[in-house]
Order: structure tokens, then sequence, then C-alpha cells
């Protein structure tokens, strides 16, 4: 091959689960020996693949727009090849087909080897434990299930992903074991539903059994949870978050609402009171933990007073971690099949950023009270003069961020006491601690 011939670029779009999918093929790539660059500024010439998400609507249309203006530089013949992979062709794959025939190819989100071999390299089944990351070298985004077994309304997970499937939880261990080897200090266990992890492996208690082995991996510094499910949620993780300082004391668990009308509607699974039995357990069983919760404005049936109920929710539960999202009306769900979308665009943005408006002066007010104490970090980035930094309640790109200023000592990856200075709605300023 020549060099352009041997140059793949992949662009990857969406949440981790996708990013761990690149970085997986990545590693594939590499082993067929091509030269990769992830999401380069400017591409020039080889081949380009386009891992998408096609979740919500604005994620299909970033992905739509992505593609046509790769399939642009295909057709000037700018680049050689393009591959289409991921949510997107998942759910779309005839129409997309139809309608931009610039593409080579598209595939599904399971075609890994497909993938690999239309750009005429070797699928290396040895190497699916191995990435190429794309994160900075001391924290992974680490999937230990695939898929979801639950109904909610609004979502098309199910419908792109498949069915609920644990990873063995051997394969996982050795592929931390793995990141620990390159220097990961952190990892995010990820899924679609981390609260039924194990179950359809029939082993009791998994998610602590999964904790229990993780936390004695040497080099493993954080194991931070994302995406627990609130029915049915693996309580027995608790003690263990409460008494190893390697777990974080950080859930992200999304909520949705807390009007019953709505979480019916919505096919939750619990109700109200659930919801404020979980909260209250949460910060009893482990002192000082942060939560983090999504919520969702103007789906079907969301009056106003469903969403002042929302809001009030809000106020008074102090998350401190809250991320909002606009329903999206998608095709191929139980919402978007049965349910009139009555809410006009407007206003479900509006809804999402009055509530957007309450959480940042919770987060500002839970910020300022942090001045003057001292806090473990992690270093992530160097900006000019400054480093960009997390604390364990924080993870990475969706939460707040610690800006250090006055030691050019330290550097990415490491961990440093400091003492915070500073406070706004969404970041911290804080001087390390001489020892």
């Amino acid at each position: 091959m020549t060099k352009k011939r041997n140059k793949v670029s992949l662009i990857t779009l969406g949440c981790a689960r996708n990013l761990v999918d690149s970085e997986v093929l990545l590693r594939q790539l590499r082993a067929s020996g091509f030269e990769t660059e992830h999401d380069p500024l400017q591409v020039d010439g080889g081949s380009v693949i386009i891992n998408t998400c096609g979740f919500i609507n604005d994620a299909k249309e970033e992905s739509v727009e992505t593609i046509l203006q790769f399939a642009a530089a295909r057709k000037a013949g700018k680049i050689e090849k393009l591959v289409v992979m991921g949510c997107l062709p998942q759910r779309y794959r005839n129409e997309l087909e139809a309608e931009i025939p610039e593409v080579d190819r598209f595939y599904g989100v399971k075609d890994l080897q497909a993938v690999v071999e239309t750009l005429k390299g070797t699928y290396h089944p040895e190497l699916l434990m191995e990435r190429e990351l794309t994160t900075p070298g001391h924290y992974a985004w680490v999937k230990i299930s695939e898929g979801c077994d639950r109904s909610c309304a609004f979502c098309s997970i199910p419908a792109i992903r498949g069915k609920h499937i644990s990873r063995p939880a051997d394969e996982i261990i050795r592929e931390v074991k793995l990141l620990a080897g390159k220097g990961v200090k952190e990892i995010m266990l990820i899924a679609q539903d981390l609260s039924w992890y194990g179950h359809d492996l029939n082993i009791p208690h998994a998610l602590a059994g999964l904790l229990e082995r993780l936390v004695e991996i040497q080099g493993i510094e954080w194991i931070r949870l994302h995406y627990a499910y609130p029915a049915a949620f693996p309580w027995e993780i608790l003690p263990l978050m409460r008494q190893n300082p390697r777990i974080c004391n950080y859930l992200d668990i999304p909520f949705q609402h807390i009007s019953d009308s709505v979480l019916k509607m919505m096919r939750r699974g619990y109700d109200e009171n659930d919801v404020r039995r979980f909260v209250t357990r949460f910060r009893e069983e482990v002192p000082g933990i942060v939560l983090r919760t999504t919520l969702l404005t103007g789906h079907p049936g969301e009056s106003e007073k469903d969403f002042e109920k929302l809001l009030d929710f809000v106020r008074d539960t102090r998350f401190e971690r809250v991320g909002v999202f606009p329903y999206s009306h998608e095709e191929g769900t139980l919402a978007g099949e049965d349910y009139e979308d009555e809410i006009p665009e407007k206003e479900k943005k509006s809804r999402a950023e009055r509530i957007i408006s309450v959480q940042r002066d919770i987060s500002y007010e839970l910020n300022r009270k942090k001045i003057g104490t001292q806090l473990r970090v992690l270093i992530d980035r160097k900006e000019g003069a400054s480093l960009i930094a997390r604390t364990e309640f924080d993870s990475p790109e969706v939460d707040q961020e610690v800006l250090i200023v006055g030691n050019p000592d330290l550097k990415p990856g490491d961990f440093v006491q400091v003492s915070i200075t500073g406070a706004g709605p969404y970041d911290l300023t804080a001087i390390p601690v001489q020892s």
C-alpha cells in the first residue's frame, strides 16, 4: 500500500461507548499496518471511517452532516474510501445507502470485522481486549455490558444495541490489567444499564463482585460508575463505595423525571416515592457522595404542572451534577409509535433551560462552600501556564474541572493535593498544597 492508501482517519461521534468501539477498531487497524489518526482537525487523503450516533435528533443530524461532508470529499477524489459505521446505519442503513451513494459501505454496531476487512486489513480476534486509547493516557472508559433489556418509552437503545449482554468478569479484569499496564490510573465503568450487570449470567451481586476484584488491580486509583438504572439498583455496591477509597464517591444515575404520571408514560418502573427514597439512601449510606442525574423535559404527557414539580424537585434535592435534555420523538420507540409529540420544540428547550438555570445557582452555591478546603485531584492536561484537573467527584468532559496555578513541575496523570481558592458555577480554582 502507498502511504495515502495506508492511512485511515477515524471520526467518532456520540457517547463514550462509541469511543470504546473506536479504540478497539484503531487497535485492529494498527495491527494490519495502517497509519491511523482519530478525530483529526483536517483529513488529508487516505480512507475515512465515521463511527456515528443515532440516539436522538441532534445526534442524528450531526452524524448526517458529517457523512455529507466526507461524502463530498469522496466524490471529489480527496479521500480514497469512505466507510460509515455505528448506531445510525444500524437503524437506517437502507435509507442511507439510497440517499448517500458516495459512501462505500455502511455497517452497524457489531460489524467490526467487516469494517477491517473492507479496508483490506486482517481481523485479529486475539486483540479484542487491546485498544488504542484516544483519551489522555491516565484514564479510560471500560464497557462492562452491551445492550439493554428495559422498555423505556422514549429510548431507542434496545432497538440499536439489542438485548443486555454482560461481559464476563474475567474478560473485564484482563482488559483493566492491560490498561493499568499502560499507565491508566482511572477507569470509568460504562453500560447502557450498569444496574443489570450479571443478571443474564445468573450471577448474584455481580457488580459488587466485579468491583471487589477491580480494586485489587495495581495502578488503578479511581473507579467511577456511570449509567446505573434506578430500578433493581444493586444496593450491595454502596458499602464498597463507602469503605474503599479507590471507588469514587460518585454515581451517575438518570432519574429522568419525578412526576408519577410522566414516569408511568416513560415506563421507568418506579415512582416519585421511590426516587426520593433512592436519593436519601444514597446519601445516608455514602456520606459525601456526589450524584449525577439526567432529566428529560417535554416528554409526551408532561403538563406545565408536571414540569413545575420537576423544577421543585431539582431545587429541593440539590443534585451536585445534572444533565438536561429536551425530549426527542424517535421512530421505533413506544413513545414514537403510540404517543403524540404535542409539546413544541421551543417549549421543550425552554423547560430544559429553566432547569439548567436553577441548577447553575445550586452548583455555584455548592462550589463556594469548597473554598478553603483541600481536595485530591487528578491532572488531565496543561493549558498555557495552568493545569486542568478533576476531583473524584467529576467525570471527564461532562463535569466540572479544577484550574491549578502555581506549580510548573506537575504534569498530566499526576495526583496532587490542592487548596481551593475560588469557585464558579462549573469550575474551581486551586493552588497546590506544599508538602
